[in-house]
């Protein structure tokens, strides 16, 4: 899966030591352009995805894995990427092409061509 947007934040890295060696990751968060944009926060874990090349107000596109996990009776939800791009254009987002002017279907006809009334009814 993917998701394009603009690089609004990027979190410092954490690091660990967990049962089997030690852990870092980091999180992002990306605005979408969209209608109606929305903010998600990506993690990159270990060395996948080097965020240092990449910077606050950069339009990039993130392939990612989704998944959620029970843990006390309470679902949590993580959005991992495992690769960050640099956009080409804002043109290359999904969602943002524009469509072609529709046309009038042939079999139109305008009422109130005739009689000089605009009312619709």
């Amino acid at each position: 899966m993917e998701i394009s947007g603009k690089i609004v934040q990027i979190l410092p890295e954490e690091t660990g030591e967990g049962r089997n060696g030690p852990w870092k990751k980091q999180n992002f968060v990306i605005e979408t352009e969209e209608q109606y944009p929305k903010k998600v926060c990506i993690t990159v874990w270990g060395d996948k995805v080097n965020l240092k090349n990449f910077s606050e107000n950069e339009v990039v596109t993130a392939s990612i894995n989704i998944e959620s996990r029970e843990y006390n009776g309470r679902w949590y939800t993580d959005v991992k990427a495992w690769r960050v791009v640099k956009a080409e254009a804002p043109s290359d987002l999904p969602g943002l092409e524009t469509a072609p002017p529709e046309s009038t279907p042939p079999d139109f006809i305008d009422a109130g061509a005739d009689n000089g009334d605009d009312l619709p009814f």
